[in-house]
């Protein structure tokens, strides 16, 4: 597993990642709320231990800024901001639990071993569509067994709408959970992409999967399968 630190402590950066790396993860840091919310928009973590009181932005901005862009990734507050009103802020603006200094790291671990159990387990592993099936973790697309090369953005974008099926995402919303940024009101990026995966699954009759909604944005209708 992957674990974002972001700290301006460069001392507790230090502790923190010896310890998480000899129980196995993989560890990344940030010294600022910049810097942090630069590394969640432009890497995959399967959990981030966020302080509160950090220089350029803190930390309450720093996971509502990395929400409103899709980004759902685990959040831990680990902070000597310790009242009733500073936790529920935190958790009002996004983060899923709250540590406060000094700690023990061992409940350290054990909370981000539990969130993050409680987030695999959330998260169905297959996604299906008719005959069309999904692998979000090995990353493949597959038509009664036969594999679907699909580009990363084309696969994001399926497997955002199969993860919600018949639900419909503007273009606004698709662009804040694939490309993490804000919608300009005027790229067909969007677009594009589906064309390019409708595309890809036309040979298969399934093209028609991912429906328009006019004046709207896209859904995903499953065809009935046996």
């Amino acid at each position: 597993m992957k674990i974002l630190i972001v700290e301006d402590n460069r001392d507790l950066v230090q502790v923190l990642s010896e310890g998480f790396v000899e129980n196995g993860y993989t560890v990344d840091s940030a010294y600022d709320g910049v810097e942090g919310l630069t590394k969640i928009r432009n890497s995959e973590y399967d959990c981030i231990v966020l302080d509160i009181m950090l220089p350029e932005i803190d930390g309450y901005e720093v996971v509502e800024r990395a929400r409103e862009e899709g980004k759902d990734t685990p959040v831990i507050m680990l902070t000597a901001k310790d009242s009733i009103e500073d936790r529920v802020e935190g958790l009002n603006r996004g983060a899923d639990d709250y540590l406060v200094k000094p700690f023990d790291f061992r409940e350290l671990v054990a909370r981000v071993n539990a969130i993050t159990r409680r987030r695999s387990e959330l998260k169905r592993p297959i996604l299906t569509c008719g005959p069309l099936v999904l692998d979000p973790i090995a990353r493949e697309c597959r038509v009664d067994g036969e594999s679907v090369p699909l580009r990363r953005r084309e696969f994001d974008i399926l497997e955002l709408l199969m993860r919600y099926d018949n639900q419909v995402f503007t273009r606004e919303r698709i662009i804040a959970h694939v490309w993490q940024k804000k919608y300009d009101g005027t790229s067909n990026v969007v677009d594009v992409h589906v064309k390019y995966l409708r595309d890809k699954l036309r040979p298969y009759n399934l093209d028609t999967v991912v429906v328009t909604v006019r004046g709207v944005g896209y859904k995903v209708a499953c065809p009935d399968y046996e």
